[in-house]
């Protein structure tokens, strides 16, 4: 495995199907090769950037980022939605609505974070944006420094790139094809 960003890209694309309108991004985890390949992508753009702690949101951002983090040699924080298990004092924040219409309430631990630490967010998919706006929310009010974002699949729109940047991506939703 050669690990060149053409090559992650181009896995991304050759292992991603449109299941009922949706992308099954699932099918890319099967593959060890390709899971490698794609973390790999994911953080060498962030190696020399001093980040101490990556995030990642609820779901898939969950399997990413924790295998980002181990590869960056960072801690990991979870970004949970509402109804799911997480100990301790925490503080929230209500999202925009996302792609599908919905608004969630991302919840992180509270002493999770410091303000020295340095924070990017990895996850699989970047749509609207509107979850990974409420994530660097959450990182800032712990006092702590949004680093950026480094997805799979970016379809942001300019402005909503803008306010998270800088965004690293594998492959653009364009890219894609029709669901």
């Amino acid at each position: 495995m050669s690990n060149q960003p053409h090559d992650a890209a181009r896995l991304v694309l050759d292992h991603l199907r449109w299941v009922d309108g949706h992308a099954d991004v699932w099918r890319l985890f099967l593959d060890a090769e390709a899971l490698q390949a794609v973390v790999h992508e994911l953080v060498v753009p962030w190696r020399r950037r001093g980040i101490t702690k990556l995030c990642g949101i609820e779901s898939r951002g969950f399997l990413l980022g924790g295998a980002a983090a181990v590869a960056l040699g960072v801690g990991f924080i979870a970004v949970r939605k509402t109804d799911g298990l997480l100990p301790g004092v925490k503080i929230t924040e209500l999202a925009e609505m996302d792609y599908r219409g919905r608004r969630h309430q991302l919840r992180m631990q509270r002493g999770a974070l410091h303000p020295s630490d340095r924070v990017l967010l990895v996850d699989d998919w970047a749509e609207k944006g509107s979850q990974a706006l409420a994530a660097r929310r959450l990182v800032e009010r712990c006092g702590a420094d949004f680093a950026g974002v480094s997805v799979i699949v970016n379809q942001l729109a300019p402005d909503v790139e803008f306010r998270l940047a800088p965004v690293t991506h594998l492959v653009r939703g364009a890219d894609l094809g029709q669901g």
